[in-house]
């Protein structure tokens, strides 16, 4: 079954799902046959639950029953074009001497958006909201990271500020530990670790919360060392890629920084429409015009 309508819609409610549901959401999302050949027994025998709960499952993705569940995946597989191509069916990025250059966009692409995927699903809309109203709420905002999350920081960073918010970053390891111990309750830690392993980030954390300061974790796996110094936590994709870190933990983390951008700006879109006008046309004045000649 390709990307649909009722696919998305699976994946934005999953989070929210009882684990025995989750399993009938898995086998949906999963499934390759026709969708005309879905029957409830089978699916609740397949996923090992009980037939009620495949009907929970239907009434939390927005329909009235299974029959009109099954019936929304066959509008959406005949709307589906056939696919010349063969399958290729991506876990990590395996690349290797052997590849042809030609392949790698592809491959690339693919990988990243079932990573993106991935991310819709398991990211909890409550913790979302939870982290969009600490940003607000914050007067004075740190982020943590190291490594490949120094990008993912930085782009953080660059957006907070463009919306007016007191936003910081220290690249001084002491002036980090600093920064750490003398927030107060009014303030927002961010920590932003691939792994939730990170042993710079997961301190500093330990510390800003220690001080009172509301702390956020932004992290792939969601029982990571992190998450224990988290009042707020972002799981993006729980995949492990052994190679490609440097690309695929980017992808995932750079959507949560725009999920939290753009759902700051919804709060409250009068007055950040009003900054961001402000801010961009200081930066407009630092570029060049049209017609006019550089140096």
């Amino acid at each position: 079954m390709k990307n649909n309508k009722v696919k998305i819609k699976i994946q934005q409610i999953y989070a929210g799902l009882r684990p025995s549901e989750q399993k009938v959401a898995d086998y949906i999302l999963s499934y390759e046959g026709k969708a005309s050949r879905l029957l409830m027994e089978t699916l609740a025998l397949e996923t090992g639950v009980s037939q009620p709960t495949v009907i929970r499952f239907v009434k939390a993705a927005g329909f009235e029953g299974f029959k009109d569940f099954k019936y929304a995946l066959v509008r959406e597989e005949a709307k589906e074009q056939p696919e010349d191509n063969e399958k290729i069916g991506l876990y990590g990025f395996p690349l290797s001497k052997k590849d042809r250059l030609e392949d790698i966009p592809g491959k690339i692409v693919t990988t990243s958006v079932e990573m993106l995927d991935e991310t819709l699903k398991n990211i909890s809309m409550k913790e979302y909201r939870r982290a969009v109203e600490a940003v607000l709420k914050a007067e004075n905002i740190v982020i943590y990271s190291v490594e490949n999350s120094v990008c993912t920081a930085n782009d953080l960073l660059t957006k907070l500020t463009y919306l007016g918010l007191t936003c910081r970053i220290y690249g001084d390891y002491y002036l980090q530990n600093v920064s750490a111990v003398n927030l107060t309750r009014k303030d927002l830690a961010i920590g932003i670790s691939y792994s939730g392993c990170s042993r710079h980030t997961v301190e500093m954390l330990a510390l800003a919360r220690k001080a009172g300061a509301t702390t956020l974790a932004m992290t792939n796996f969601e029982n990571s060392l992190i998450s224990k110094y988290a009042d707020i936590l972002l799981c993006a994709s729980n995949r492990q890629f052994f190679y490609g870190d440097t690309i695929f933990s980017r992808i995932s983390q750079l959507a949560l920084v725009d999920m939290i951008y753009a759902g700051v700006l919804n709060r409250d879109y009068d007055r950040f429409a009003r900054k961001l006008n402000k801010t961009s046309a200081i930066v407009a004045k630092r570029a060049y015009g049209k017609d006019e000649e550089v140096l």
